[in-house]
């Protein structure tokens, strides 16, 4: 008897996954600022594509970033020039995001299918909805997560070719996947999907594997065949970085290895263990994730301990946690279950009292701590977020009523985690923005330079700061030396410094966040000597 023959009846209905990861996707999703760092950086990449920057490889404010792949930006440009009319162009491009999770859902609960029954199909998807180390990734600017939905086309595929259960319509899947996960996310998209090369690999099927390469080939070709003829030195750069990351960069596992593991993999990791100790007589249907999941792990120990980093072994986990989840002892879905009702009861409690320090000033003391972080900012909440926030908490308090169920623990988690990210998407946002955006710094810049004048020199000016420049101000730098008479300087430092030799400070600014002894301060500069030059004063 399979799986899904022992499982209590009904199944989670398709219906209910389907909205709750829809209400995930969307929320918060086109309601901030871009934030610092890798939501300013590629949304600034894919606002230069919209505004005819070269779209056969990323830039940043018109200078090359050979540090990404470029799909995901593409569908970003697009979406920001269709939705312009109704959103924000970050708001809108944010969406691609939204659009590529929906795909790595939907390629996850057919790998699970495939892997293992029906209701691991509903599962896989739940489980990975509430992973503590998906949640900002699935919210920001992030072509990481176009990664994970190539990858997990691609482990569908794998799973079909392990089954034989439709073994063309497999191969035709994996290929497709395993080319956007490269088009995505480079190598780091290839190791998402490296353990459903498996199952083609111990495949004696010729016909297979020419679908599989003559699907993948064009996608992995198209990118260099696009830049190469005019550019080669910046795909050659791009993959210089690529290798590097792969190869150079590798290091001993660290203690915060463990900690970032334990954390971000939360709560996958205990139920793959789960499912590796139920299954360990009938290891079949589990070595293709176990399998991948130990070659991501290792990928991931050897590099940087960093939630992203973390990101190639969600896939994997998330199907052998499927594979084990809904036969958890009862005393054990018990414990799940109720730690997700109080950890998420909790959080939500503690986002409406935010919140009514926010709009009401009560209770006080919570007031004066916000007052204190974000000085200035003042709370108005509309009756339509208001209604939403109200109607998603009534709608988790609803589902405290489910009937005893394999799923319940699951949806409870994933439902919990769904409800304090829409509460704090619709309730705190406007206050983070208030001290997080880059929009009034990069205004007050623009302010403090005159209109007419002609090159702006940068020190210490990241990625992230260069694309905001241009994104909210039309600011592009340029690095020092690159022009023979630059007369005005940006630099942005941590430490309080006298002006350099032969320049004098103009303008001194920074986000209402950064204020500490370590912060970013922005401090605009002009030459001594030619402040009287046309352009220059």
């Amino acid at each position: 008897m399979n799986l899904g023959a022992r499982l209590a009846r009904p199944l989670l209905p398709w219906g209910w996954l389907a909205l709750l990861a829809a209400l995930y996707l969307l929320a918060g999703t086109a309601a901030h600022d871009p934030w610092k760092a890798e939501d300013a950086i590629h949304l600034g990449i894919a606002y230069g594509f919209a505004q005819g920057d070269d779209w056969r490889f990323p830039h940043i404010a018109n200078e090359p970033w050979p540090h990404t792949a470029p799909l995901y930006h593409w569908l970003a440009a697009l979406l920001g020039l269709l939705l312009g009319d109704f959103l924000d162009f970050h708001n809108a491009a944010r969406l691609a995001t939204a659009v590529f999770g929906a795909i790595f859902l939907t390629g996850l609960a057919g790998a699970a299918r495939a892997f293992f029954d029906a209701a691991a199909a509903r599962l896989a998807p739940l489980l990975a909805l509430g992973t503590l180390g998906l949640m900002l990734p699935l919210h920001e600017a992030q072509p990481a997560v176009a990664g994970l939905a190539g990858a997990a086309l691609a482990w569908w595929g794998g799973a079909l070719l392990w089954q034989n259960e439709r073994p063309r319509r497999g191969a035709l899947l994996f290929g497709l996947g395993i080319g956007l996960a490269f088009l995505a996310h480079g190598l780091a998209g290839l190791v998402m999907a490296s353990g459903a090369l498996l199952p083609l690999a111990l495949r004696r099927d010729g016909l297979a594997w020419l679908l599989a390469t003559l699907t993948a080939l064009p996608l992995f070709l198209c990118w260099p065949l696009l830049v190469e003829p005019t550019a080669p030195g910046l795909w050659a750069s791009w993959w210089a970085n690529e290798l590097a990351e792969a190869t150079t960069a590798r290091r001993w596992p660290a203690p915060r290895h463990l900690k970032e593991l334990l954390v971000n993999a939360w709560p996958l990791w205990p139920l793959a263990l789960w499912s590796l100790w139920l299954k360990r007589r009938d290891w079949r249907p589990l070595f293709a994730p176990a399998a991948g999941s130990v070659l991501a792990l290792l990928w991931y120990l050897s590099g940087s301990p960093r939630p992203l980093s973390l990101l190639p072994l969600i896939l994997p986990l998330a199907l052998l946690a499927a594979a084990g989840a809904a036969q958890l002892k009862r005393g054990a879905a018990n414990a799940f279950d109720w730690f997700a009702l109080i950890t998420f009861g909790c959080a939500a409690a503690l986002v409406w009292l935010g919140a009514s320090a926010l709009a009401l000033g009560w209770p006080a003391k919570v007031a004066h701590n916000f007052e204190k972080l974000a000085p200035g900012h003042l709370t108005q909440y509309s009756p339509l977020a208001l209604g939403f926030a109200l109607l998603v908490t009534l709608a988790w308090l609803a589902t405290l009523r489910l009937p005893r169920s394999p799923w319940r623990a699951p949806f409870h988690w994933a439902a919990g985690l769904a409800l304090m990210w829409s509460l704090a998407a619709t309730l705190w946002f406007a206050w983070i923005d208030h001290h997080k955006s880059y929009r009034p710094v990069v205004a007050a810049l623009k302010a403090a330079l005159p209109p007419d004048f002609v090159c702006l020199e940068r020190i210490n000016v990241g990625p992230a700061q260069r694309a905001m420049l241009d994104y909210f101000a039309g600011l592009r730098t340029v690095p020092p030396g690159s022009r023979e008479r630059c007369h005005w300087r940006l630099v942005i430092d941590t430490a309080q410094r006298a002006s350099p030799a032969g320049w004098e400070e103009v303008w001194r600014g920074n986000r209402l966040t950064d204020r500490g002894e370590k912060d970013e301060r922005w401090i605009l500069y002009r030459a001594r000597d030619e402040g009287n030059s046309p352009g220059n004063t």
